[in-house]
């Protein structure tokens, strides 16, 4: 089965997504970004949702995370809110 490890930065408009991602994509470490922006908890831990499988995430995400190239900042993915995430996916062993 696959699982996937993925880091978040969830915001209030898709403005500021935008705007954050471009800092990543120039260089800005994504984990920091996670702890001064992120309206999630796990924005203290850099972002980081831990390992999770297909469907155990919304269905925007969980889309994303198991489609699109590892490593690679994504998004915005619109949810209830903007978030945007880095992903890396696997096949468990």
């Amino acid at each position: 089965m696959a699982v996937a490890s993925a880091r978040h930065i969830l915001v209030d408009s898709e403005a500021q997504c935008l705007d954050l991602k471009t800092k990543i994509e120039q260089g800005e470490d994504f984990a920091e970004l996670a702890k001064v922006h992120s309206n999630c908890p796990s924005g203290q831990d850099g972002g980081a949702l831990g390992e999770f499988g297909p469907g155990m995430m919304v269905p925007e995400f969980d889309k994303v995370v198991f489609s699109a190239p590892t490593n690679q900042v994504q998004g915005p993915v619109q949810t209830q809110l903007q978030e945007i995430g880095r992903a890396s996916c696997r096949e468990r062993v």
